[in-house]
């Protein structure tokens, strides 16, 4: 579930740097829960295509947060948010996410 939820977070901070049909794909097996069988149908496409977009589209997200730590800086900005007892200031760092 953990990983789920990972994938979820990274999709919204980098999904716009995919492909539509990676979106798709993505969507209908994280956000729609799909099985590899049933999009494999609804694509016209091998069980196993669908298995290896699904990889590659993870694959992507994780190079991208390599590479640009927006998912570990929001992470870091939250529990500095979660630290600082001046509301005002609270308000502000929120803000910035």
């Amino acid at each position: 579930m953990e990983e789920v939820i990972y994938y979820n977070n990274l999709y919204d901070l980098y999904g716009d740097l995919l492909t539509d049909k990676q979106r798709q794909y993505f969507e209908d097996y994280y956000f729609n829960n799909l099985s590899f069988s049933e999009m494999a149908e609804n694509y016209d496409v091998s069980r196993n295509a669908v298995f290896k977009q699904i990889h590659i589209v993870t694959d992507k997200l994780e190079e991208y947060e390599k590479k640009l730590k927006l998912f570990e800086k929001k992470e870091k900005l939250l529990q500095i948010i979660d630290s600082v007892s001046d509301e005002h200031l609270k308000d502000k760092l929120e803000g910035l996410l």
